[in-house]
C-alpha cells in the first residue's frame, strides 16, 4: 500500500513539468543568448579557417579552456583590413548565436583585428615576405628622383600639419608648383584611396589643364601601428611598386616602418625631410653657379695669359712682317729696274737687227743675193759635171782593163753600167739642186713677209704717219727736235708731203719718280724706244 501511494505521488509531481519540442528549447537558447550578450567582443586564436564557395568565411577561436566556431558573411569579410590566417591570436567582433541545426552557439564576426602589437608584427612580417619575394622591393625597380622637378605630386591628408610642413620647407629650399590629393590617411577605406591617388597621378598625361607630377610625395605623420596599418595593405603597396613617376616614402616619424617604405623608389624619415629630400636649396644652387661662373672665368683668363705668353714667345722667334715686306718691296723694285733695262737693251738689240735685216731685205739686194747664189750653184754643178765625168773616165779605164782580164762571158757591156750610173748621178744632182733653190726661195718668202710685217709701212696703213726732216735723212721722234718755221716731210702710206711747223712746243709735264725702297740706289729711268 505504502509502495502504491509513493508512486502515485511522484506520477503527479511528473505531470506538473512543461513539455517543450526541440525548436521551441532551440528558439528560446536563441534569444536568451543574443539578448544577453548582443554585440561582444572575443579574443582567441585561429586555428581553423574555411572559405566556402559562396564566399562566406568560417573559422574557429579558442584558448586554453574552449572553442567557439565563427562565421564571417562574404560582405563583411570583404571590408576586413586584413586577411586572417591560421595561428593568429585575433579579437573580433560580432553577434552571439546559436545554429539549432549542430545544437552549437556561434559568433557572426563582421570586424577582425589582431590582438596586440604582436600579432600585427607577425602579419607584417609574412606580408613584407611575400612581397618580397615577388620582387617588388627589388632595388632595379627603384627610380631615381629628379634634380629640380617642375611639379611635384603629394597624397595625404589636406587637413593636417604634415602638408604645411611640406609646403612651408619647399617655399624656403626651392618655391615648385604642388599638386596635392586629398585621401584619408587612417581608417578601413584609407587604403584603397591612397592606391586610388597613386594610380590617378600616373593616369594624368600632362596634355591638359593639369600637368602631371615629376615627382609623388605619400605622406602622413606620426602614430601607432594600428593607425598606420593602411599604408600595410597590399593594394597601397602595390600600387606604390607599379608608379612610373618617381615616389618618395614620408609616413610617420623616424623609427615608424611601413610596407611601401620598402617599394618606394625613396624612403623620408619625416614629411618635411621628404621635401628636403625633392628640391635642392635654391641659395646653395645659386652659389654653386656662381662658383662654377668664377671658376670658368678663372680658367678661362688664366688660359688667355698661358696663350698670351706662348704668341710673345713665338712672336721673339719670328721676324717683323713688316721688315720682311719691306725686303721683298725693295727686291721687287730691283726686278723691276733690271726689266726695264733688259727691255731697253733688247728693244735696241731687236730694232738694230731688224734695220739689219731691213738693209739685207732691199730688193736690189735680194736680187743680187739670188743671182750670186744662183751663180754658185751653176759653177759647182760644172764643177760637179767635171769630176763626175773624170770620175766616169778613170773607172771607165780600170773597167776596160779589168774586162780584159775577165772572160768575156762575165762583163757584156762596162759602158752602158757606167752611163747607167752617170744618169743616176745627175738625176741625184738635179734633186738636190731643185730642193737647195726651193728651201732658198721659202726663205727668201718668209725673210720678206716678216720684212712687210716688222715694215713701218704696214704701221702707215692704219693711219699712222711719218715725220722727217726736210732732207728725208732722219725722222722727227720728238718735239723737242722740231723748231718753228722748220720745213719737214711728213710721209703717208700713199705718199709724202712737205710742211712746216708752225707755233712753239708745248710745256713739257713733269712726270713724278716713283719712290724707290729705303736703301735702293736711284737708277735712270729708261724709257721704251718705239718702232722707229
Amino acid at each position: 500500500m505504502t509502495d502504491l501511494l509513493d508512486s502515485t505521488a511522484e506520477t503527479g509531481a511528473t505531470a506538473n513539468i512543461p513539455e517543450y519540442s526541440v525548436g521551441e528549447i532551440a528558439g528560446a537558447l536563441k534569444r536568451q543568448i543574443e539578448d544577453s550578450f548582443g554585440r561582444v567582443r572575443v579574443k582567441g586564436e585561429i586555428s581553423r579557417i574555411y572559405r566556402a564557395a559562396s564566399g562566406h568565411a568560417y573559422l574557429t577561436l579558442k584558448d586554453a579552456d574552449a572553442v567557439l566556431e565563427g562565421i564571417c558573411f562574404r560582405a563583411s569579410w570583404e571590408k576586413l583590413r586584413f586577411q586572417p590566417t591560421e595561428g593568429l591570436e585575433v579579437v573580433v567582433t560580432g553577434k552571439l548565436t546559436t545554429f539549432a541545426k549542430k545544437s552549437q552557439y556561434q559568433i557572426i564576426i563582421d570586424m577582425v583585428a589582431p590582438a596586440g602589437v604582436g600579432a600585427l608584427m607577425a602579419l607584417l612580417e609574412e606580408r613584407r615576405k611575400k612581397l618580397q619575394a615577388e620582387g617588388l622591393f627589388d632595388a632595379a625597380r627603384k627610380k631615381p628622383i629628379p634634380y629640380l622637378p617642375q611639379v611635384i605630386g603629394v597624397v595625404t591628408s589636406p587637413t593636417g600639419a604634415v602638408i604645411r610642413d611640406i609646403l612651408h620647407r619647399l617655399r624656403d629650399r626651392f618655391p615648385r608648383h604642388v599638386l596635392i590629393w586629398p585621401v584619408l590617411v587612417q581608417g578601413d577605406t584609407a587604403a584603397e584611396k591612397i592606391a586610388a591617388a597613386i594610380r590617378g597621378f600616373n593616369a594624368i598625361d600632362g596634355s591638359g589643364t593639369v600637368p602631371r607630377p615629376d615627382v609623388i610625395i605619400v605622406a602622413r605623420g606620426g602614430g601607432s601601428i594600428e593607425d598606420l596599418w593602411c599604408f600595410n595593405e597590399e593594394a597601397v603597396v602595390r600600387a606604390v611598386a607599379d608608379s612610373v613617376i618617381p615616389l618618395i616614402s614620408a609616413v610617420g616619424h623616424e623609427t615608424d616602418t611601413t610596407l611601401i617604405d620598402y617599394a618606394a623608389d625613396i624612403r623620408a624619415p619625416t614629411p618635411t625631410a621628404a621635401a628636403e629630400m625633392a628640391v635642392p636649396v635654391r641659395a646653395e644652387l645659386i652659389y654653386d653657379v656662381a662658383n662654377l661662373q668664377q671658376r670658368l672665368l678663372g680658367g678661362l683668363n688664366r688660359r688667355m695669359r698661358e696663350a698670351r705668353a706662348e704668341l710673345q714667345s713665338a712672336r721673339r722667334g719670328l721676324r717683323d712682317p713688316r721688315d720682311m715686306l719691306g725686303l721683298a718691296t725693295q727686291r721687287l723694285d730691283d726686278v723691276s729696274q733690271r726689266l726695264d733695262r733688259a727691255l731697253g737693251t733688247g728693244l735696241e738689240r731687236r730694232q738694230a737687227a731688224l734695220r739689219e735685216a731691213q738693209q739685207g731685205l732691199r730688193p736690189g739686194v735680194l736680187r743680187d743675193r739670188l743671182g750670186t747664189a744662183q751663180s754658185r750653184s751653176a759653177v759647182a754643178a760644172r764643177g760637179l759635171m767635171r769630176a763626175l765625168a773624170g770620175d766616169v773616165r778613170h773607172h771607165g779605164t780600170r773597167f776596160g782593163h779589168l774586162a780584159g782580164r775577165l772572160q768575156p762571158r762575165l762583163v757584156r757591156d762596162p759602158v752602158a753600167g757606167v752611163r747607167a750610173r752617170l744618169v743616176r748621178a745627175g738625176a741625184a744632182l738635179n734633186r738636190d739642186i731643185n730642193q737647195r733653190l726651193g728651201a732658198a726661195e721659202e726663205s727668201l718668202d718668209a725673210q720678206a713677209r716678216l720684212l712687210d710685217s716688222l715694215s713701218y709701212q704696214s704701221v702707215l696703213e692704219r693711219g699712222f704717219a711719218l715725220v722727217r726732216d726736210a732732207s728725208r735723212a732722219h725722222p722727227i721722234k720728238r718735239v723737242a727736235e722740231t723748231a718753228a718755221g722748220a720745213a719737214v716731210v711728213i710721209e703717208f702710206a700713199d705718199g709724202s708731203v712737205g710742211a712746216t711747223i708752225g707755233g712753239t712746243a708745248p710745256a713739257k709735264k713733269a712726270t713724278p719718280a716713283p719712290r724707290a725702297a729705303p736703301g735702293a740706289s736711284k737708277a735712270p729711268k729708261i724709257e721704251q724706244g718705239d718702232l722707229f
